[in-house]
């Protein structure tokens, strides 16, 4: 059994975002669970009881919302070696860094760019993106928040980088410093 398979009304939520990393972004789009102090919920409470304090909802309606949207999740994310091959055929690529300045200074992909709202209005200004997009973060949790703002304001050519930068100097280029964060 897989952990998507295991998780039920008794998951904590811990469990849930560890089986679909995606899920507090479902919620919230969906539900307007997890976003704010307000509508948020703590690790250990289990989705069953969020779902009770959220003017029962039902378990199994906010499961298959969760697991719908970790489906369209994976159609983003590309895979190092996949982006690597990409890269030697297509130089219109736009690699987008969500990582902070530090980060970023430390070690970054050649050819990337940092984030900034700069950056942001240039790309949202061409419309629907014919230059592929590919957001690259850390370790792979961040980019897909990123992914879905951009998506969500029309851009279609967006992917993610599966595992961040941490998985790219690991499978493409061990060159690359890895680190960990705080």
């Amino acid at each position: 059994m897989t952990a998507t398979e295991a998780i039920n009304p008794q998951s904590t939520m811990r469990e849930v975002l560890e089986a679909f990393p995606g899920a507090q972004r479902a919620l919230f789009r969906q539900y307007h669970i997890g976003g704010c102090g307000q509508c948020g919920f703590q690790p250990g409470e289990t989705l069953g009881q969020v779902c009770q304090r959220n003017g029962g909802l039902s378990v199994n309606e906010v499961l298959d919302h969760i697991k719908a949207s970790h489906e369209q999740d994976e159609k983003v994310l590309i895979s190092p070696l996949e982006l690597a091959e990409w890269l030697k055929q297509d130089k219109t690529i736009r690699l987008l860094d969500v990582r902070s300045r530090e980060e970023f200074e430390a070690v970054h992909l050649e050819g990337s760019v940092l984030l900034s709202q700069p950056v942001m209005r240039e790309i949202l200004a061409e419309g629907t993106n014919t230059r592929p997009l590919v957001i690259i973060d850390h370790q792979g949790k961040q980019a897909l928040d990123a992914a879905a703002y951009f998506l969500g304001h029309g851009l279609q050519n967006v992917r993610c980088l599966r595992g961040g930068l941490d998985a790219w100097a690991q499978e493409v280029d061990p060159k690359i410093a890895r680190y960990r964060l705080g």
